[in-house]
């Protein structure tokens, strides 16, 4: 299972949030290529960049601060928030990122996001987040009629390269993650899945990876030490 390291960007620096909360914000970088500079220097293989501005305004804001981490590092990156059109997409996969991530368009556009899967076949990462089940959009503000397992059913059909599931409950709270809603989801798709929210350990990790996963993205424990990446890579590694 592949451990990957999150960025969370908003006014330009490395930030993580409590539930998505905007109000609980704790910077942990004023640069966030130091961020990921140390996380690849630690050993992560992939980063997790989300402009958490631009999901909430509805188009990105923090491009320059991705674009200095995409010239400052070796590892594939892949970047969400506030990416709501075709032309933002294609702007954003020209810089040299590897995949974006979509996450309100699946909910109000899927005509876009099967139109961007078939063009940019695997640089395209649905971003599923949810509360109780129910799928969450513009930066967690609003939460939509859609459950989590059907809508990933109805969007797989566009084969997109991942799922990005994400358990709002428990992002950013070193609860531990919520594995009945993934071992629902992993039950009824073929398409790869990342986990993210509430990831405080070792053994968490260690239970998704154990449940199938591809991935597993991990914020606030890696930034407080209560999770460091080399220990965590090792006791994932397959």
């Amino acid at each position: 299972m592949l451990i990957i390291p999150a960025i969370d960007l908003s006014g330009g620096r490395c930030v993580r949030l409590t539930q998505g909360r905007f109000e609980e914000e704790t910077v942990y970088y004023d640069d966030p290529v130091q961020a990921a500079l140390a996380w690849q220097a630690q050993g992560a293989q992939y980063l997790h960049v989300v402009d958490l501005d631009g999901a909430r305004q509805g188009e990105p804001k923090n491009l320059d601060s991705l674009k200095r981490i995409l010239q400052s590092v070796k590892i594939p990156v892949q970047f969400g928030g506030g990416i709501r059109t075709k032309e933002i997409a294609t702007r954003i996969l020209g810089m040299g990122l590897d995949r974006v991530i979509l996450g309100t368009k699946v909910v109000d556009s899927p005509e876009l996001v099967e139109e961007l899967c078939k063009e940019y076949p695997g640089c395209i990462a649905i971003s599923l987040d949810h509360k109780a089940g129910r799928i969450a959009v513009k930066g967690w503000l609003e939460v939509s009629e859609y459950a989590l397992v059907d809508l990933a059913r109805q969007i797989e059909k566009a084969t997109p390269r991942a799922f990005i599931v994400t358990d709002i409950s428990r992002d950013g709270t070193l609860q531990g993650p919520d594995t009945l809603p993934l071992k629902q989801l992993l039950q009824n798709i073929k398409t790869p899945v990342i986990a993210s929210g509430g990831i405080a350990s070792l053994e968490h990790l260690r239970t998704l990876s154990a449940l199938g996963v591809e991935g597993a993205i991990v914020g606030k424990a890696l930034y407080t030490g209560a999770v460091r990446l080399p220990e965590a890579i090792e006791a994932c590694h397959t």
